[in-house]
């Protein structure tokens, strides 16, 4: 059962080092775990985790400054942790607690710079732009990519195809089918795009809304990595030019195929690789606290106990089996948490590949001590999952079972 410690101390001054550390050593466990540093006015300073939490939290107290733990302890006012069955879970809990407190001493899981999304806006003419971070705002959100310039170049390519507007998101929209009483006045569109035939100018009546809003089917269509119909319109288009011997200009339609059937290649396999995660995991825990972890597209529908007997696991097949085989329009990441926490799974299997052992996409999973890894010593310490494997441990087998964990094995050093 998850437990919190010392979260009923003041909060008006930072408590000495000493102090903290005998709380810790009091009170802290060598299990998998999370743990909050909180500062003035409860605030969450820094969140971590260790599959030997009290270890990892003692160290604090050997470092000096500069270093960032020293100043982090210099700052606390006390010390929250909570008990988590398996590095996966510590993890999992990790990310979400950064994702909600967003802690100043945190880094990780805020914000990787490394991917950027394309965004496609929910407003009365909608835009194609290019964002660092997916919000909760109603936008369709494309990604993650690396690239960023590479990914602005595809957007333009795609806006100016399909004559989709990208001025500010302010600016005044007026179509052909808004009735006016007095008459459609002579309105000028406000960039030069409309006149070189790159923007259905609905800011200036050029354009209805059903004309618009079929451009932007396409996009959506395309970028869902269901159509093709932005390449068909270019290689349309380089045929007339070669037919009217306007060589140049089939040239640089060419390169844009060249571009535009990259960047559809790119929306596919980052698609494919979602799709492939999906499947059930089951993780052995601390002192035999087993779960199955049912995920689907990299994002975890259901987190339940591994069962004990044919009853439950008969059970936790049926609900799994209605996650994996239920009918999901594709659609792309909407919450800034699903996207971190699809990409946390997708690194997990990336660097564990040994992991893929433990899944299973017909829900059918054992996590019996064939495995024979990862578990609770007689001294009750931990063995990390992520670092043994067996040859034997395939996931093929016709039933979900619960198991007591290897007592003998021995501890990894914390995670840092």
């Amino acid at each position: 059962m998850p437990a919190t410690h010392d979260s009923v101390l003041p909060v008006h001054r930072p408590r000495p080092a000493a102090e903290l550390r005998a709380s810790v050593r009091a009170s802290a466990e060598n299990r998998p775990g999370v743990y909050r540093m909180i500062g003035p006015g409860d605030r969450v300073l820094y969140v971590g985790k260790s599959i030997r939490l009290r270890s990892r939290l003692l160290s604090y107290f050997r470092t000096k400054r500069p270093k960032k733990a020293a100043e982090i302890v210099g700052h606390t006012h006390h010390i929250e942790w909570q008990y988590v069955p398996s590095e996966f879970a510590a993890l999992l809990a990790e990310m979400r607690d950064i994702q909600l407190h967003r802690p100043p001493y945190n880094v990780e899981h805020k914000r990787d710079r490394a991917f950027c999304f394309i965004k496609l806006t929910r407003e009365e003419a909608p835009r194609l732009l290019v964002v660092a971070e997916v919000r909760d705002d109603g936008a369709l959100y494309f990604g993650p990519f690396r690239g960023r310039e590479r990914v602005r170049d595809t957007v333009r390519e795609i806006a100016d195809l399909l004559e989709l507007r990208d001025c500010a998101a302010g600016t005044p929209i007026r179509f052909t089918d808004q009735l006016d009483l007095f008459g459609t006045p002579d309105l000028t569109p406000l960039c030069l795009r409309a006149d070189v035939g790159r923007c259905l100018a609905p800011c200036a009546a050029r354009c209805s809304r059903t004309e618009y809003e079929a451009q932007v089917q396409i996009a959506e269509v395309f970028l869902n990595g269901d159509g093709d119909a932005p390449l068909a319109i270019l290689r349309e288009r380089m045929r007339d030019a070669a037919v009217r011997l306007q060589f140049e200009y089939a040239g640089t339609l060419r390169d844009s195929i060249k571009r535009l059937t990259l960047a559809r290649d790119e929306l596919l396999s980052a698609r494919g690789a979602i799709d492939s995660l999906s499947f059930v995991y089951c993780v052995p825990g601390f002192d035999g606290d087993d779960r199955i972890y049912v995920i689907r597209r990299g994002s975890i529908r259901a987190e339940l106990p591994a069962p004990c007997n044919e009853v439950e696991a008969s059970a936790v097949r049926r609900q799994a089996m209605a996650i994996l085989d239920r009918h999901e329009r594709w659609s792309t990441t909407r919450h800034a948490a699903h996207v971190a926490e699809v990409l946390l799974v997708a690194r997990w299997f990336r660097l564990r590949p040994e992991e893929q052992s433990r899944t299973s996409r017909t829900g059918l999973v054992d996590c019996s001590d064939t495995h024979n890894d990862g578990g609770a010593s007689s001294d009750g310490t931990y063995r990390s999952i992520s670092r043994t494997s067996t040859a034997g441990s395939a996931s093929s087998s016709s039933a979900i079972v619960g198991r007591r964990l290897n007592r003998a094995a021995p501890a990894p050093p914390g995670l840092r």
